[in-house]
């Protein structure tokens, strides 16, 4: 398979398996458990899936010291981001708060451009604006309706930590590392920092039903192991940038499970969304497909000298 058709691939599987961390997880707070607890049993469940995949792919968790310690950076990084995403929730609509997560590719591109001189491009801001443009429309707030000030401040933290995320794997050594291998580091300094968030134990709540569990384990599969790889090899293949814009498909995932499962109405406003949201993703994954035709365009129109 073409790199590029891979790394689009697995951003949009990513972005897609990521938007169902609200359909799992609320059903466990309101079965009484707690961010720290719910994040600690996703993530201690995730990562015998990532060791049984080692094992099947015959690899070993020796990357070298200092990758080693890149990979727990990155696991501290991604737990601040699950930590803040999660506790929106308590604060929050949860439709609400991943819609205002994907402020994060605008991040990247600040961070890309800012930090490492890449040229945010005309075809690129326009990706961007049609995709906070697209999200803005998927935003349910009535009229009036103010948000908790604390909600937007954790999700903000929950997307710059993400956002540094896809950042530093792409701009470290991580980019040349085995997949999997990044992602056992990542989940086991997630466990330390969950664990820890839970007293050490003291203050641990379990699933109270057998669905709950179930709820668990699709947490750890969907949001977690698949997206998690997903993201990675995304990343390694295409740039933190297009796969921080593909990220935008999470909030149209989950409104596709509202309306099947949770019976909620698809509105204009939804359908205009969405559009808009498809055709920034055409753009990033037609990529320099689409920059000779604009360029042409563009020729039509020559700029008038001035004297």
């Amino acid at each position: 398979m073409n790199k590029q058709v891979k790394g689009y691939i697995a951003a949009i599987v990513a972005a897609a398996t990521y938007g169902m961390n609200p359909l799992f997880a609320l059903p466990l707070y309101q079965g009484g458990m707690d961010t720290f607890s719910v994040l600690f049993f996703r993530y201690l469940v995730a990562l015998p899936i990532i060791c049984i995949m080692l094992h099947v792919r015959g690899r070993g968790i020796n990357i070298g010291g200092k990758n080693i310690l890149l990979s727990l950076v990155m696991g501290l990084l991604m737990a601040t981001s699950s930590i803040s995403l999660f506790a929106s929730y308590l604060y929050m609509d949860a439709g609400i708060a991943s819609t205002l997560l994907f402020i994060y590719p605008v991040i990247v591109a600040l961070i890309m451009a800012l930090f490492f001189k890449e040229r945010i491009t005309l075809q690129l801001a326009l990706c961007i604006i049609l995709t906070l443009m697209g999200i803005g429309l998927l935003y349910k707030g009535g009229a009036g309706v103010t948000l908790d000030t604390t909600g937007i401040l954790l999700v903000m933290l929950s997307s710059l930590t993400y956002a540094i995320h896809i950042v530093a794997i792409n701009k470290s050594n991580l980019r040349n590392i085995a997949t999997l291998q990044v992602t056992f580091y990542v989940l086991l300094i997630g466990i330390v920092v969950f664990f820890i968030g839970t007293g050490c134990g003291r203050n641990i709540t379990l699933p109270s039903q057998w669905w709950h569990w179930l709820c668990v384990i699709s947490l750890a599969i969907f949001p977690t192991v698949i997206s998690f790889l997903c993201t990675t090899v995304a990343i390694q293949n295409i740039g933190s940038t297009p796969t921080a814009i593909l990220g935008a498909l999470e909030p149209v995932t989950a409104l596709i499970f509202g309306v099947t499962l949770f019976g909620e109405i698809l509105t204009t406003r939804d359908l205009l969304g969405i559009i808009l949201i498809i055709v920034a993703v055409t753009m990033v994954v037609a990529g320099s497909h689409i920059t000779r035709p604009l360029t042409h365009i563009r020729k039509l129109f020559p700029r008038i000298k001035r004297h």
